[in-house]
């Protein structure tokens, strides 16, 4: 992508900047294999894919709706469409002979006309060749009559009557009509009927036509004596003939008409000249408004007024007019010739063709590849191509402000470099280049480093950057997955039917979460590529709060659903509606004992010991709950008797106290960590009789020493 800053307003090269004559096709192919490695040959701006011919290319055209771009060229004779949207050849197509000029009868590529250099005419369709007819004599040129459906060719030669033919082929008919005649002279221009031969020297022709198919649609013809004859398609006859502006009888260097346009208010005609110059007339008046020399002397193949197509953004636009010749390309204003800008490339050109609305021209030309020029302040981007509007703000901060283009930015754009700071270049260890090779390239206060390079350091520096990178787009997959999803822990904003709704998300967040384990499962990586369709749809469903079918039921007030009726009590038994809650109930005494007789803290010194050696808890919240009641260790209260003492305190405990210190005495201790089940082996031994230790009675019991005993009976002993 180059800039040529040949006036103030900067015209942008996006393909064929580097066209010379074309290579041998071997060449060329070996070339390409040797420029695999260049940088500058790797970060070429490539517009539309193929966009070229083995030798030349003939004519251009682009399609009414934008979409197509139709090209012929050689060699071999050949057919080039594009399709606009996808930047790429469609299909190519040869034919007999070289294409001379063509139409595009439809908006778009499907039917097209082509006048051929064999003296035949060939209608084309998307499958091939549709019909080819012969001409009587060579055609100069093609125009379409949208009215009486009928294609007019422009001739060489002169008939039976010493007047040249614009033949008519009715196209709703299937054949020729009456031709119209104009006088176009010929070798002998003292006599009628001169020069009748058709490759005789200077032989009378009609070069060019026109027609004003947006206003009065009047048809106007271009001979080779320089004269201008206006023809009437309903009355079929001549309206008016405008002459050379400086015509002398027997001027032997004749100025030929070879070009015409009609402005879109039918008042304006342009005419180019086989000298290069170029006149604007009034069709009320038979002088010239304006006269522009194109600088060159070669004829004049391309004019074209260059109009918006829509009358608001023609308002703001300032009249233009385009004149081409085989040199250059020249932009300037028809109100007084001013010039604005000019495109000059390296080889001849042949045709040139504006995408409508834009800034943008696709030439013809006779190098391999085919030109595209790209004029910001012209118009914008096409849409097929907006990224050029990126790529040109890069180069300047002001596309409208001439002075931000100056020779020493017609450089290169940094597509494929990444800024890097001195401190980031000495993190990869890339100190070391700056100032030694183009890899660096300063700019302010860091370097534009190229992207290969920068990759390669920074995996040579850290060397698990791939598995990081690898989790850094897994968990941006899953993300950008769960962003097109419905949050259930967000509340819903409807107005009635709001637990159903809430329902409603929590189903759906559930199966998000399900999705996005499946996906973590499977690797995260081709999985969200390769899914199948069915997952897809199923991805893509909104559900039923982003189905408009039923906006009216989480909406309107009347499908409100009532918890209280009959109808849903039967539907859903286990629904029950919100009540208050619940208090939780306090101890009674018997759990409040059960919880402070701990094993072990049985006595109440003990008790207190321990509780003293621990330390003081923080204060308790005003709250009540069972936990908080488990957890304190409050003295339970107590029913005691005056002449109650410590000794009998015990019997004054509950019944659930006791089998609680009954469980606790009674639970065996265990031996060397054995928990469980354990098998014991042992030798039965001979029973020997203990002598059972003699009971002793406290003699201050009262009942003790009343009692008496049976075995020490007092007469026995005696």
């Amino acid at each position: 992508m180059k800039l040529s800053n040949q006036s103030e307003v900067p015209v942008y090269t996006i393909s064929g900047s580097n066209t010379a004559r074309p290579l041998p096709e071997w060449l060329a192919r070996r070339r390409k294999r040797s420029l695999k490695d260049d940088p500058e040959y790797a970060n070429r701006i490539e517009l539309l894919q193929d966009f070229e011919f083995e030798e030349a290319s003939q004519c251009v055209k682009v399609s009414e709706d934008g979409e197509w771009v139709m090209s012929t060229g050689t060699y071999k004779p050949q057919i080039h469409v594009h399709q606009l949207s996808q930047l790429s050849l469609s299909w190519a197509r040869h034919t007999v002979a070289l294409n001379t000029k063509f139409l595009l009868l439809s908006s778009d590529y499907s039917k097209s006309l082509h006048l051929q250099g064999d003296r035949s005419l060939e209608f084309h369709t998307p499958q091939g060749c549709h019909y080819t007819t012969r001409l009587p004599r060579y055609g100069r040129d093609l125009v379409y009559d949208r009215q009486s459906t009928e294609a007019l060719i422009p001739s060489v030669g002169v008939n039976e009557n010493g007047l040249g033919e614009v033949f008519r082929l009715n196209m709703e008919l299937g054949r020729y009509m009456r031709s119209f005649e104009i006088e176009v002279g010929g070798d002998d221009f003292t006599s009628a009927g001169g020069g009748a031969l058709q490759g005789g020297i200077n032989t009378g022709s009609v070069n060019t036509g026109a027609i004003a198919e947006e206003s009065h649609n009047l048809l106007a013809f271009g001979t080779s004596i320089g004269t201008v004859e206006l023809w009437d398609p309903r009355a079929k006859g001549r309206a008016g003939i405008l002459l050379p502006p400086a015509q002398s009888v027997g001027d032997v260097t004749r100025s030929e008409i070879t070009a015409l346009e009609f402005h879109r208010n039918g008042l304006t005609l342009g005419t180019g000249s086989s000298n290069g110059l170029i006149h604007l007339y009034d069709l009320r008046s038979p002088v010239p408004l304006l006269k522009k020399d194109q600088g060159y002397g070669f004829p004049i193949h391309t004019l074209k007024f260059l109009q918006a197509s829509t009358e608001t953004r023609e308002a703001t636009m300032d009249p233009k007019i385009m004149s081409a010749d085989k040199r250059i390309i020249k932009i300037w204003d028809p109100r007084d010739g001013t010039p604005w800008t000019s495109v000059e490339p390296a080889v001849d050109i042949n045709d040139v063709a504006w995408c409508k609305d834009s800034g943008m021209l696709l030439t013809a030309n006779e190098g391999r590849q085919q030109h595209s020029f790209f004029i910001p302040q012209l118009g914008p981007a096409p849409k097929w191509c907006s990224f050029l509007d990126n790529l040109v703000e890069e180069m300047a901060e002001d596309p409208n402000d001439p002075n931000a283009f100056t020779s020493a930015q017609a450089g290169s754009i940094y597509d494929n470099y990444k800024f890097l700071t001195v401190p980031q270049l000495r993190t990869l260890n890339l100190e070391h280049l700056i100032g030694r090779t183009n890899l660096l390239r300063p700019y302010m206060h860091g370097y534009f480093v190229a992207q290969r390079l920068y990759e390669e350091a920074r995996l040579i520096t850290n060397p698990y950057i791939w598995e990081e990178e690898r989790a850094k787009r897994v968990k941006e997959k899953i993300d950008k997955e769960r962003e097109s999803r419905i949050r259930g822990k967000k509340k819903a904003a409807v107005k009635v039917n709001k637990k159903l709704a809430e329902r409603l998300l929590n189903a759906e967040e559930k199966q998000e979460r399900r999705r996005a384990k499946q996906v973590l499962e499977r690797g995260g990586d081709a999985d969200m590529v390769d899914a199948p369709a069915v997952e897809i749809e199923k991805t893509e469903k909104k559900g039923v709060l982003g189905d408009n079918r039923f906006n009216k039921l989480f909406e309107d007030e009347d499908f409100a659903v009532d918890e209280n009726s009959f109808e849903f009590k039967l539907i859903n038994p286990s629904t029950i509606p919100d009540a208050p809650p619940k208090k939780e109930r306090g101890l009674t005494a018997v759990e409040q004992e059960a919880i402070d007789d701990v094993p072990g803290s049985s006595d109440d010194d003990s008790a207190s010991d321990s509780e003293a050696e621990k330390p003081v808890r923080e204060k308790a919240s005003t709250k009540i709950s069972s936990a908080d009641y488990k957890r304190t260790k409050r003295p339970p209260p107590r029913m005691q008797i005056s002449s109650s003492t410590r000794t009998n305190s015990t019997r004054d405990r509950s019944f659930g106290s006791r089998a609680q210190n009954m469980k606790t005495k009674q639970r065996p201790t265990r031996t060397n960590g054995v928990v469980g089940e354990r098998e014991v082996s042992f030798m039965p031994a001979s029973k020997s009789r203990k002598q059972k230790p003699e009971v002793q009675y406290d003699k201050t019991e009262f009942r003790a020493k009343e009692r008496r005993s049976a075995s020490g009976n007092t007469f026995r002993k005696m």
